[in-house]
């Protein structure tokens, strides 16, 4: 990057449990109050926006392009140009990256990007039986053919393909996320012991930081007919060791990997302002921070979790960083083995050796690590967390008067980012 970019400032919404308090929200709205709620509070005129970009993974059918949807829902004028982006769990983050494409390549000045999911509004699709059946049907000539294609009809034609599940396994390995936590825990020798208290400490973390009231500086309430949501509902209050213990593997029978060390399946959206450091001195306005850098690098599917280090390592070559240069880090926590499995990897001289051929990072200090909990307690809407990861690290260097971030994910499909920010 030839400089850094000022992010003005930033608004999420609450992250609720799928098909629960948000059920009711699609999408599309929920992007727009908090875009509406965030340009109203900073007192911009939708006019001076260059650009609106929105990562999403789900892609609504109902709302094509839902940058565009979500864009006017919230105010903007119809001469307001936006497209939405997909890099699965970092499409919050390529919002972020693609506006910064476009400031550095002088092509606009003020952008609105972020990230939002419902994956409560996932849907279910008909399986290619149904699907067959179906247009045979409506393009029966006669009505003995109709007769003989109803003929044909059998119960499991109606046998949904669940959209969820069919979108969380990666059609290049074949296996559902899950697994690829499996593969990690299997590679680096991580037990059901060290996962459980992983996610027990991303509970306590989380509630005392609800306690706290640390993230009511990043929440905008939402409001439904049915209720409303102010705080993050997915962090389980007074969580025990002994209650992640009993519950079952969900992945495999054998395994390790359960809902209770995993990320939580949720509803929400993240959105912020950003433009260049000397807009923001000519506005005289005081950036909520900086996003100096950001890497984006590729690995094997099935160790998809091991992208934080590769994204982290490509990005301190660039910068010239290293470890002791960060002040605060947030990886995203899409399974305990996962986040587990990055902590041994950064330190390992024979993983470094052997994936790189350089000395390894070095060992992530786990005290400025996750320090208010992460997905496994708040929930992880994929197309929301990039952004939301981004948007917590610069309000927390802020709060605890600290200077350097990293915000770092692994992408399903075999990808990491990682991005380098400062206060």
């Amino acid at each position: 990057m030839k400089r850094r970019i000022a992010v003005i400032d930033g608004l999420r919404s609450p992250i609720a449990k799928a098909n629960g308090k948000l059920n009711s929200v699609s999408a599309d709205n929920l992007g727009a109050i908090i875009a509406k709620e965030l340009v109203l509070r900073n007192k911009f005129d939708y006019e001076e926006f260059d650009e609106v970009i929105i990562g999403n993974v789900a892609q609504p059918g109902n709302a094509a392009n839902i940058a565009r949807v979500l864009a006017i829902k919230a105010g903007f004028p119809q001469s307001t140009i936006a497209y939405t982006v997909h890099r699965n769990c970092a499409s919050g983050m390529q919002a972020l990256s693609s506006s910064i494409e476009k400031i550095e390549t002088n092509q606009g000045e003020l952008y609105l990007a972020g990230g939002v999911e419902s994956m409560s509004n996932i849907p279910l699709f008909y399986n290619d039986q149904f699907k067959n059946f179906l247009t045979k049907l409506t393009y029966a000539k006669s009505t003995s053919e109709k007769i003989k294609i109803l003929a044909s009809f059998r119960p499991n034609f109606l046998k949904p393909i669940i959209g969820l599940l069919a979108g969380l396994t990666d059609p290049i390995s074949g296996k559902i996320m899950g697994i690829t936590a499996e593969n990690l825990a299997n590679e680096f020798n991580i037990s059901r012991k060290a996962q459980d208290e992983y996610a027990l400490n991303s509970h306590l973390k989380a509630q005392k930081a609800i306690e706290s009231g640390i993230f009511k500086e990043e929440i905008h309430p939402i409001m439904t007919k049915e209720s409303s949501i102010i705080d993050d509902d997915g962090v389980r209050f007074d969580q025990t060791i002994q209650a992640l213990e009993k519950l079952r593997t969900i992945f495999d029978r054998n395994g390790t990997v359960t809902a209770g060390n995993s990320s939580q399946v949720s509803d929400g959206a993240a959105i912020m302002i950003l433009t260049t450091e000397e807009k923001a001195k000519q506005m005289g306005i005081e950036p909520l921070g900086f996003i100096s850098n950001y890497s984006y690098a590729g690995l094997e599917a099935s160790r998809m979790g091991l992208g934080p280090v590769f994204a982290t390592k490509k990005l301190f070559d660039k910068t010239g960083l290293v470890l002791d240069d960060i002040d605060l880090i947030e990886l995203n926590e899409a399974f305990s083995a996962q986040v587990i499995a990055n902590l041994e990897a950064f330190k390992s001289e024979k993983f470094f050796k052997k994936e790189f051929g350089t000395s390894a990072l070095g060992e992530i200090n786990t005290d400025i690590l996750n320090v208010n909990g992460g997905a496994i307690a708040l929930g992880h809407p994929v197309g929301m967390s990039g952004a939301r990861i981004v948007l917590h690290t610069l309000k927390e260097l802020k709060r605890r008067n600290l200077k350097t971030g990293l915000a770092t994910l692994c992408i399903g499909g075999g990808q990491g980012a990682s991005f380098l920010l400062e206060v």
